[in-house]
């Protein structure tokens, strides 16, 4: 099976005080059809980065993307056109972004921002383009759709703002969506109802989805692969059921410690111990040294290798020689 999308040694630089400072580095990673690729990681780790260089909508002036290549359905999408890149967006990858408050016009009524899609990528008569942004309101599940097709923003709960955030995302039936923290803000009740929503969303219509998360819940329900992202670094990459039956990295290992499980009665949640480095701040070796229990004078030192055994692949010394080969840094 030919991936859907497949990111090759992606890099990304935020021009910071004159200079150019790596956010992400040496991201690498695939999305095949149908497939929902979870990444999860601490705020300030690169996630939210690594989708929008992808698409490329990060400001040109103060940004620098660099990658071997990003294939989707096999064509590099990194040495096209903005006109074609504008193309890719919204037909081909659809994009739900964090916060719906403020990703959606607050002086547009719902309508206007739905149906833009159909009038920018179908041409289409404004009466056809209501008529089918109504329809796409009434799939996610939004109760009197032709009312809340001339309401505006705020005159909507969190949870119906983000199905319309989902609705603009599946409007062109892509075959693939980004769905970056798609819960932020909503309570519990509404987060498992936008998760379900989703999840019927793919079953449906086949949509593969990159799901952006710091909630290693929603990834055992929702991911069939995890990717483990560290101070702009992919740190491990496996199937699902791998990362939660046997992590490898320390920093995974960590992150499903801090979880409360059912089956285990103790009085207080493990926590990792510091904080992310900043941009400015990056450790010459390993980026996780200074908070890991298992580090050794090495790690100080020198920046590990990705190392790769059958489906999964972990960036420690602890694996090295372990299975497959590995990338050099």
């Amino acid at each position: 099976m030919e991936p859907l999308l497949e990111v090759k040694n992606l890099k990304t630089c935020f021009k910071i005080n004159k200079k150019w400072v790596p956010a992400i580095e040496e991201v690498s990673f695939l999305l095949n059809p149908g497939e929902t690729l979870g990444i999860v990681g601490e705020s300030g780790c690169g996630k939210s980065v690594t989708s929008m260089s992808a698409l490329r909508l990060l400001p040109k002036t103060t940004t620098k993307i660099e990658a071997d290549e990003i294939l989707f359905r096999g064509q590099d999408i990194s040495r096209i056109s903005d006109s074609e890149m504008m193309e890719i967006r919204g037909k081909g990858i659809g994009m739900i972004f964090q916060d719906s408050m403020t990703s959606l016009n607050p002086v547009k009524t719902i309508g206007k921002q739905l149906s833009e899609a159909f009038l920018v990528h179908h041409s289409c008569p404004k009466g056809e383009a209501a008529a089918r942004s109504i329809e796409m309101l009434k799939k996610v599940g939004i109760p009197s759709p032709e009312k809340r097709y001339s309401e505006y923003p705020h005159q909507l709960s969190g949870g119906m703002r983000q199905r319309v955030m989902i609705a603009m995302a599946l409007a062109q039936n892509p075959p693939m969506i980004i769905a970056d923290e798609p819960t932020t803000a909503l309570d519990v009740t509404i987060q498992a109802q936008i998760m379900e929503l989703l999840r019927e969303m793919k079953e449906k219509t086949g949509v593969a989805i990159m799901l952006i998360t710091h909630d290693m819940g929603v990834v055992a329900e929702m991911a069939d692969k995890v990717m483990v992202m560290y101070a702009g670094m992919v740190i491990e990459y496996a199937p699902v059921r791998d990362i939660f039956r046997d992590p490898w990295h320390p920093y995974t290992k960590g992150l499903l410690a801090s979880i409360p499980r059912r089956d285990k009665d103790i009085d207080r949640l493990s926590t990792i111990e510091g904080t992310v480095p900043t941009l400015t701040s990056m450790p010459d070796g390993c980026r996780f040294y200074e908070r890991c229990g298992y580090a050794s004078e090495r790690c100080r030192a020198e920046r590990p290798r990705m190392y790769h055994d059958g489906e999964r692949s972990v960036c420690c010394f602890m694996y090295e020689g372990k299975g497959g080969n590995a990338y050099e840094s």
